[in-house]
């Protein structure tokens, strides 16, 4: 295919992280394209709309970008996380005093979140947007990247990033490989008004058939992500309002008091996707192209934004962004991030989903030992923060 050179980077991919990468980069000497197989959403803000718990480092991250002023006065701090097994009392509980933080961390509207993101590509002299377009062909060069679009353009690019989420299409014509486990599990997310203040804090359950999550929201009202048996999904979606608040009352108990309302339903099958490289040449794969997680402990979105923020950092140095030897460095700067918080994620689901009686006695010690052992405890606290993948100049920023 015969095209100019005509973008220093195309981003695969306008969702959160695609679009976090490209506001990263707004106002930068780089000419960014963003590619979007969809139009953009029109949600208007609803008590029971759809929200995303960042973490400290997310948090630091989307200040850096020049973001986080426009999504605070959306954002719900969490002041403190409540991990509990049901039917046992081993527990553990992290607060943002000992982290010396205000809060742990935000549950951000994925609405706002999007709109702020909009807002800094709009301003943003150097970035192009075009949607809804697809890329259907990637053509390999000595100094570029080929892409054609199924409008019939075709665009080179000295790197293309691909955020195409877990079913990359960009992975796919690259011809990388990724394993896939399929959990037999679906998340049905919605949202629930409470009787009691839920003070900031954030719950989360653990049941045989799958972890059930409660992050606050104003006015007293809760995020529920509750992740059932894919056989029982289908049944549940059926259920009504009262049959289903009053299901998840039983599985939460009342530490909160009643469940008063119920918000819209959604439901999501998972499985984890990891991809078996996150580079090639002047290519690299980022938030959910790279890995696609179970939402237990809300680790997938916190770890794409670290990818930006590492990648990021790495273009604006260099003098060629598709160098070989520069994504080889990040791709080896993002591997124990990666590997720990995927292998972590898979470790709870497996471990917590789970019946035999001599794991539920070592889970109920796990959690004993979280609340207890120091050094645990601290390991803890930092995976939970994101501080163990944060890059050097987004840990200096204030929270």
């Amino acid at each position: 295919m015969n095209a100019e050179m005509t973008h220093d980077l195309v981003i695969v991919g306008g969702g959160l992280v695609g679009a976090s990468l490209a506001a990263r980069l707004a106002g930068s000497r780089l000419k960014v394209l963003l590619i979007e197989a969809a139009l953009p959403p029109a949600s208007p803000p609803r008590w029971d709309e759809r929200c995303i718990a960042l973490n400290d480092a997310s948090q630091r991250i989307l200040d850096a970008i020049g973001v986080w002023r426009l999504l605070a006065p959306d954002a719900t701090p969490i002041r403190a996380t409540h991990v509990s097994e049901k039917g046992r009392f081993g527990s553990t509980r992290f607060d943002a005093d000992e982290a010396g933080l205000a809060a742990l961390g935000y549950n951000v509207p994925l609405r706002a979140i999007g709109a702020a993101l909009s807002a800094a590509m709009a301003q943003a002299p150097n970035v192009d947007i075009r949607q809804p377009t697809r890329v259907v062909s990637l053509q390999l060069e000595a100094d570029s990247v080929v892409l054609g679009l199924d409008d019939g353009g075709v665009v080179r690019t000295r790197l293309v990033a691909a955020a195409d989420g877990a079913q990359s299409s960009v992975r796919t014509l690259l011809g990388i490989g990724a394993e896939t486990r399929d959990y037999a599990q679906h998340a049905i997310v919605s949202a629930v008004r409470l009787s009691r203040p839920h003070q900031g804090v954030a719950y989360e359950r653990f049941t045989p058939d799958g972890p059930m999550a409660l992050i606050p929201k104003p006015d007293d009202a809760a995020s529920l992500v509750w992740t059932v048996p894919s056989d029982m999904a289908g049944e549940m979606m059926g259920w009504t309002d009262d049959h289903y608040r009053a299901a998840a009352q039983e599985v939460f108990g009342g530490r909160l008091g009643r469940f008063t309302a119920l918000g819209a339903r959604r439901a999501w099958p998972l499985a984890r996707v990891v991809s078996e490289t996150v580079v090639a040449p002047r290519s690299v794969l980022i938030g959910n192209a790279a890995q696609s997680l179970h939402p237990v402990a809300a680790q997938g979105f916190n770890l794409g934004l670290r990818d930006v923020a590492n990648l990021a950092d790495r273009i604006l140095a260099a003098d060629d962004p598709g160098q070989t030897q520069m994504l080889d460095d990040y791709a080896a700067s993002r591997a124990i991030d990666r590997d720990r918080v995927t292998g972590f994620t898979d470790l709870l689901v497996r471990a917590f989903s789970n019946r035999l009686p001599g794991l539920a006695q070592a889970r109920h010690w796990g959690l004993v030992a979280a609340s207890l052992a120091p050094p645990i405890r601290d390991a803890l606290l930092r995976q939970h923060l994101g501080h163990l993948g944060l890059p050097a100049n987004a840990a200096a920023v204030s929270s």
